[in-house]
């Protein structure tokens, strides 16, 4: 196993130092998902721009939410999963909502259980999508750019949950008493 820095802004890379200072302003502290990506200013510039997209997209907070946690929960992401559902619980979306995705079960509400079934379908299948999947998508009142919209949260998933794999992240202190795991 690889040992991972946790940098904060007076001992990371050059490039990073500014970026963390940005996440401790926009999240009170320096989540330790940021401070592995320190490592690789890339990475943590591409994260925390996907995630400002992400916010800026036309889904609304409990679709906002599926998709992120639908991802988190379907790579397993011992980290990401706490961490959104104190996101979640932050947006103040529903307590059932967030338990549903956490324990991976039909949804409740159609809408959002479509959206959760898009996202698997994009998913698994690499953005190879059977017709009636996106005939559903669509029918249940999403639109091309929300279709397109999951790739860049897709994107930004990918980036957090590996990193998290490769470097077992420690789970911020505010979100242990989320801790999740299949």
């Amino acid at each position: 196993m690889t040992d991972f820095t946790l940098y904060d802004e007076t001992n990371a890379p050059e490039k990073s130092k500014a970026l963390l200072e940005e996440s401790k302003k926009s999240f009170g502290m320096i989540p330790n998902l940021h401070a592995v990506m320190a490592e690789a200013p890339g990475l943590l510039e591409g994260y925390q721009k996907l995630h400002e997209l992400a916010l800026d997209s036309s889904f609304n907070k409990e679709e906002l939410t599926v998709v992120w946690q639908t991802l988190n929960v379907e790579h397993e992401c011992h980290y990401c999963v706490p961490a959104h559902t104190g996101i979640a619980k932050s947006m103040e979306v529903s307590d059932e909502l967030i338990q549903e995705l956490r324990d991976d079960k039909t949804l409740s509400d159609a809408k959002l259980n479509t959206l959760k079934e898009t996202v698997l379908a994009l998913t698994r299948g690499r953005g190879n999508v059977e017709d009636e999947v996106l005939s559903s998508f669509f029918d249940a009142g999403f639109t091309r750019q929300q279709l397109l919209e999951i790739i860049t949260i897709m994107a930004q998933k990918l980036m957090s949950n590996y990193t998290n794999h490769l470097a077992n992240t420690p789970i911020d202190e505010p979100f242990k008493k989320f801790e999740w795991s299949k």
